[in-house]
């Protein structure tokens, strides 16, 4: 592993990647576009061995679509920072892929989560509110783990990684409590929700995202569709750490000598 940072970046990217194949790039843009295409694109030009290039983004290029399903050939009409952020990086590398030939597949996750990150903890922390937006719906997909494989193309494509079922929050959150047995909080109505300037920004886009092509192009089957059964899964994983009393792998730990994560 090496630590790279807009501050920091790779000191010599050609023996780092040696020999790479195919590389997936999760780090989040900032105001000028991707940060990895501005340090290193030009090194990345001149890896040889190089075949694939796959960028994680986010469904925020979309905007607000007022409740409505969008897929893939839809126009980006981003009506955040962070999604005017994200069209951006996509740009940079679709102008990648046209200068040196190598595919570059986009990939437009919704919003992610999973043991550890997901309405269960929300509840068990306390947390827990029930938004209510008439009409508004958020997708959502649990954490990926799984390779995406798909026969080797000459150009890169767009996927949206979404569940088959974008839903209200409040719902989500009710089903968290129903699991976990916990009575649910009562609704409040958006307007008076006095919500943070994060979390509002959330509630701009309101829209419903298709992820056909990933089953048709991609033979992908979603272990979990939809967010009750993917809460499920997450309950029914933490609880197998809780009966053997192990930190889960999602859980952070530190090293107390050093400060560096173990």
């Amino acid at each position: 592993a090496y630590l790279f940072t807009e501050e920091k970046p790779l000191g010599d990217p050609l023996a780092m990647l040696d020999g790479v194949t195919h590389i997936l790039i999760s780090t989040p843009p900032d105001k000028e576009g991707d940060v990895v295409y501005r340090l290193h694109g030009d090194d990345l030009r001149r890896i040889p061995t190089l075949k694939w290039i796959g960028y994680l983004s986010t469904t925020s290029v979309y905007g607000d679509r007022d409740g409505q399903f969008v897929d893939e050939s839809a126009e980006l009409r981003p009506t955040s920072i962070r999604g005017s952020r994200r069209v951006r990086a996509e740009n940079d590398w679709r102008n990648f892929e046209q200068e040196s030939g190598i595919p570059v597949d986009i990939f437009r996750m919704a919003g992610i989560y999973g043991p550890g990150r997901s309405a269960l903890d929300s509840v068990r922390a306390g947390i827990k509110r029930r938004i209510l937006k008439a009409g508004h719906t958020f997708s959502r997909v649990h954490v990926l783990i799984k390779i995406l494989q798909k026969p080797t193309s000459s150009k890169g494509a767009i996927y949206n990684i979404a569940d088959d079922e974008a839903a209200p929050s409040h719902e989500v959150i009710a089903y968290a409590c129903r699991l976990l047995n916990q009575d649910p909080p009562p609704l409040v109505p958006f307007e008076e929700a006095n919500l943070a300037p994060i979390t509002l920004s959330f509630y701009s886009d309101n829209k419903q995202i298709k992820n056909n092509k990933i089953k048709h192009d991609l033979n992908v089957t979603l272990s979990y569709p939809n967010y009750r059964v993917g809460l499920e899964a997450c309950l029914a994983e933490e609880r197998i750490y809780e009966e053997k009393k192990i930190d889960p792998p999602w859980i952070l730990q530190l090293n107390p000598d050093t400060g560096s994560a173990v």
